[in-house]
């Protein structure tokens, strides 16, 4: 396996470690949402509300990761710059990463309060109203990020690129 990555040019492995970074913290990033939306109830358990809380600062550390991971593709690791920049499809994807993004403060912002009762050892107030609306929030964050690899294939084949 070392003779093997010695083979490989240096910024390849760079390239590919960057992408490969982008692509787990997607995942990450989806697969916490999924989880969310599977736990969030009215009236959970203290083990729910904890995994609650954890799931988001996981998910939103993934995210953070992803933006970071995908920023420096555009500027270093990836096609160069103008690849992305000029395409529309780009500013759609960034678009809707950073509109999933602001409906994830919600959620966050909830979560957040309610590891303060949690600390103290006692139960958020979770209303089915407030899980319903949570619930909403997470189906519209999942099918927002489930676009996104979508309007990355088709820019990874140059959709969207002005003709040469």
């Amino acid at each position: 396996m070392t003779s093997l990555l010695a083979a490989i040019p240096t910024e390849v492995l760079q390239r590919a470690g960057v992408a490969y970074v982008h692509y787990l913290s997607f995942m990450l990033c989806f697969g916490a949402l999924v989880l969310e939306r599977r736990l969030i109830k009215a009236n959970p358990n203290r083990q729910e509300a904890t995994l609650m809380v954890i799931t988001d600062v996981v998910y939103g550390l993934a995210a953070l990761v992803l933006l970071v991971s995908g920023i420096l593709r555009v500027l270093y690791f990836g096609q160069g710059s103008g690849f992305y920049t000029e395409n529309p499809i780009f500013w759609w994807k960034v678009g809707l990463y950073l509109a999933v993004g602001a409906l994830s403060l919600y959620p966050t912002v909830t979560y957040i309060l309610w590891a303060l009762p949690l600390r103290k050892g006692e139960l958020p107030k979770v209303t089915e109203a407030l899980a319903n609306r949570l619930a909403w929030i997470l189906n519209i964050e999942l099918v927002g990020f489930a676009a996104v690899p979508l309007l990355a294939t088709l820019m990874a084949r140059g959709v969207g690129l002005p003709a040469a």
